[in-house]
């Protein structure tokens, strides 16, 4: 199994709003950071608002935010948003149930218990989980090299 790019950035485009918390992001900054089309992000922006992930903020200074806290959000949830199905083998879609052993295949089985294991190991993590040193994220990012609120716990 492998996820398409459209999970895979929206993942990514999460984790890079949660290290910019104080300052809606811009697509074009996140586009340019990953290396993908803006048009590409867009679509995965959609996703993205449309699921609750995130929030749009219109005008000059606009740009997008986190909708809910990034401890709230599980991998696991963006996944399933973002990823058109989960068709394992043919037999998974409703569409296709030519085959004579679809009703008592014990294949088919085993990879629906695969896939419950696949999201329920993604469903223990959160983004962030996958975002925790603030510091390094943001540079990584090229984001400013310390959030502020970060450089003054430092100090104290």
């Amino acid at each position: 199994m492998r996820l398409t790019l459209q999970a895979n950035y929206a993942v990514r485009a999460l984790m890079y709003c949660t290290a910019n918390p104080d300052k809606p992001s811009k697509v074009p900054e996140i586009a340019a950071t990953y290396g993908i089309s803006e048009t590409h992000l867009f679509k995965v922006m959609k996703v993205l608002v449309d699921n609750g992930f995130i929030k749009t903020i219109r005008g000059r200074n606009g740009g997008i935010l986190l909708a809910r806290p990034a401890d709230e959000i599980s991998i696991g949830e963006v996944i399933r948003a973002a990823e058109e199905n989960f068709n394992l083998a043919e037999c998974f879609d409703p569409t296709k149930r030519d085959c004579p052993l679809i009703d008592s295949c014990k294949f088919n089985r085993v990879l629906n218990e695969a896939l419950q294991a696949f999201f329920g190991v993604l469903d223990l993590y959160t983004v962030a989980d996958l975002s925790g040193d603030q510091g390094q994220l943001r540079m990584l990012l090229s984001l400013e090299a310390m959030h502020p609120m970060m450089q003054a716990a430092k100090l104290s």
